[in-house]
């Protein structure tokens, strides 16, 4: 029998999958010269491609599958520390974006649940929307400034694993000699359009106003002047969905077994 730790770690490498197919979409849709407006809603534009192609809407409900089951592996290493990332400053920050991260996902995955059942979302800037309820609190700008600092965190974060190949610990040595390659150009683009969320973010925060938010669809077509510039970003997108994919399959991933937080041996399923 599959026990529930085993089904967890499944169900992280769906969301792994379905993460590919996401980014990979929104790369494809920047690039075409007739989707640009679904790459302007970024992964929810992407979402809504999907439900226009035959068996859209069976594909979404996979996709929600698996995204939540990402976001709750997520969640339990953020919480119990699955992958022995430390209790120190930088550990605890590592975690924190976990539990950031479980949550972005766990909403993509709401999204796609209520495009399968039919619901319009396009034209829509879920950040926007989320940044100007939160302006309307005493602290809203504080949240909001600090949610943009974790994201230029994050793009510091993944430019260093870029840099120095240390993505690779957590790739099986038997994945393709490609993987490396396909991951550093996928987490360098990747990289650089959280620091241009991140950066309007922060001065959403400054200006007290949500129109300065971008989505990562907007972000991304923000750099269209670029010219070629922007076809080699949209492409580097694109290849991070890849090396998701690839992860998917080869990552390797410590069993979820938080019980009075002991570790259990890593796994590959």
């Amino acid at each position: 029998m599959v026990d529930k730790s085993e089904k967890i770690v499944w169900l992280a490498r769906l969301g792994y999958a379905v993460r590919g197919l996401v980014y990979l979409l929104l790369g494809y849709l920047a690039l075409s010269a007739t989707g640009q407006d679904e790459a302007r809603n970024g992964t929810t534009g992407a979402l809504e491609y999907v439900r226009s192609i035959p068996g859209g809407t069976a594909i979404l409900y996979i996709s929600a599958l698996g995204l939540i089951g990402y976001a709750v592996y997520k969640l339990i290493v953020g919480l119990f520390d699955t992958e022995n990332i430390g209790s120190d400053a930088k550990g605890i920050a590592k975690r924190v974006a976990y539990v950031i991260s479980a949550i972005v996902y766990a909403a993509l995955s709401w999204t796609a649940i209520q495009l399968a059942r039919g619901a319009t979302q396009a034209g829509t800037n879920q950040n926007q929307e989320l940044a100007a309820t939160a302006l309307t609190f005493d602290l809203g700008p504080v949240a909001v400034g600090l949610a943009g600092l974790a994201l230029l965190i994050g793009a510091g974060a993944q430019a260093k694993s870029a840099y120095d190949r240390s993505f690779m610990r957590h790739i099986a040595s038997d994945a393709p000699p490609a993987t490396c390659w396909i991951g550093r150009i996928g987490l360098a683009t990747r990289a650089l359009v959280f620091l241009l969320m991140g950066w309007s973010l922060l001065r959403s925060a400054w200006f007290s106003s949500s129109e300065e938010v971008r989505s990562l669809g907007q972000a991304l077509l923000g750099l269209r002047e670029m010219g070629l510039g922007f076809s080699i970003i949209a492409a580097g997108i694109a290849l991070f969905g890849v090396f998701s994919l690839i992860t998917s399959r080869y990552r390797i991933i410590p069993d979820p077994d938080p019980k009075l937080n002991v570790r259990s041996p890593l796994r590959r399923t």
